[in-house]
């Protein structure tokens, strides 16, 4: 039985960890395959504090930034930390490096690091994500 639940929790991760990753190609897509890697009520908590509720108007904000200062934009995954709170659910933590882009107020910013956090939950057979937390990695 005991066996039986490792396995779980091994292929449960893989899961957990290849949603992530498909929000990152995403993200490097400029979000234009939309957002089927998340959750109806996906939150979205970008670097600046806003907060976006629904994939819909989550799906309209990303794909503006993206079509505009973002736009071109890769975001690469440094590592990445999966702690399950439930069967159910789990918290990842990513790290990550940006290419260069330069924000609306003219501000330059080159090889900036990221800290993301994901609440990932099993909806039927599939992991998806339901909330995401950006950072900017300041010093």
């Amino acid at each position: 039985m005991k066996d039986l639940f490792l396995t779980q929790s091994v292929d449960s991760e893989t899961q957990v960890r290849e949603a992530v990753q498909t929000f990152y190609a995403a993200f490097d897509d400029g979000f234009a395959g939309g957002c089927d890697f998340s959750t109806e009520d996906w939150n979205h908590i970008n670097p600046d504090g806003g907060w976006t509720r629904g994939r819909e108007q989550v799906l309209k904000e990303v794909q503006e930034v993206h079509t505009t200062f973002l736009k071109g934009v890769s975001d690469t995954v440094e590592e990445m930390s999966v702690r399950f709170a439930t069967r159910d659910a789990a918290v990842v933590t990513v790290t990550s490096v940006m290419s260069a882009f330069i924000t609306p107020d003219g501000v330059k910013h080159e090889n900036e690091r990221h800290i993301r956090t994901f609440v990932v939950v099993k909806r039927g057979p599939r992991w998806l994500v339901m909330q995401d937390q950006n950072t900017a990695i300041r010093g």
